[in-house]
């Protein structure tokens, strides 16, 4: 199941474990094609957190990050980002990058 992060929510709901962000907006057909991507991660590596930020509505988290380009899908250990993915993925590079970083 995905988390709803927010300005206010990010710093806490990233704090402790791996956490992979989906920096996203709805607007972004990429984006929307990478969500069912996302939850099948999600639902495939089970100690793992998923969170997405729309970017309109959290300008903050997204411009700490600068990120600049979107889908980006940011990897979080306890509270640390360790690596970053920039637009659509196949599945399998999600899954490597938090093999990766365990």
């Amino acid at each position: 199941m995905e988390t709803i992060l927010t300005d206010t929510s990010f710093k806490e709901e990233t704090a402790s474990g791996l956490v992979l962000v989906d920096f996203w907006a709805p607007w972004c057909a990429p984006c929307i094609m990478l969500g069912p991507i996302i939850e099948e991660v999600g639902s495939e590596v089970k100690d793992i957190k998923i969170g997405k930020l729309n970017v309109d509505e959290n300008p903050q988290t997204a411009q700490a990050f600068q990120i600049m380009s979107i889908p980006a899908i940011m990897l979080f250990k306890d509270g640390e980002h360790v690596e970053t993915l920039i637009g659509l993925r196949p599945k399998e590079d999600y899954l490597a990058m938090i093999e990766k970083n365990r």
